[in-house]
């Protein structure tokens, strides 16, 4: 491992650690699965050949971090259906749930949701930095948009604007998807 992979490696855990521990507590069982995850996260960014062709290693690790999740809870097929969903309290949380559901007995429901992720992913990278900046921020990290306007050092207003776009971007660009899923 090259000492550049290795400088990036420590900041993105530096950087990432915190929100991507909370990130995957809020979406497995217990501590140590969390914490297992998390180290499988740590250990595919530490095998990745050449981080500098990471575009994003933020969104790369959430990616690598919910497909650990979903990996875990495919082994578990005793478990309930609340250990897939988490409490948000949004209009999309109907939507957000069957993302989370268990899809080992329905190769459909499956397939409709790797097809979401790849196509999430691809959207937000359509995203002007800072709006995908926002998004990930505050839907995937959960930072509020105070928070984030406090890290940036932008107003508020800026902040909410920048998440306005990026939504209306995600929702252009995913609608087929919802109108697939309510046929």
């Amino acid at each position: 491992m090259s000492n550049q992979n290795d400088s990036v490696i420590n900041d993105s855990i530096q950087q990432y650690e915190g929100k991507l521990s909370g990130f995957i507590k809020k979406r497995v069982r217990n501590e140590a699965d969390a914490e297992d995850i998390l180290q499988d996260v740590w250990f595919q960014l530490s095998n990745f050949a050449n981080l500098a062709d990471l575009e994003n290693i933020g969104a790369w690790l959430y990616r690598v971090a919910r497909n650990r999740v979903t990996d875990r809870h495919r082994k578990k097929t005793t478990d309930s259906l609340e250990d897939f969903v988490y409490e948000n309290g949004d209009e999309d949380s109907v939507f957000k749930e069957l993302l989370l559901l268990d899809d080992s007995n329905s190769p459909e429901l499956e397939l409709f949701k790797e097809n979401f992720w790849d196509e999430l992913m691809e959207a937000l990278e359509e995203l002007p930095e800072k709006q995908r900046e926002v998004f990930i921020w505050n839907e995937i990290e959960d930072m509020t948009l105070q928070q984030i306007a406090d890290k940036t050092g932008e107003n508020i207003k800026t902040i909410i604007s920048r998440k306005g776009y990026a939504v209306k971007h995600l929702r252009k660009k995913l609608n087929y998807l919802y109108e697939e899923l309510n046929q």
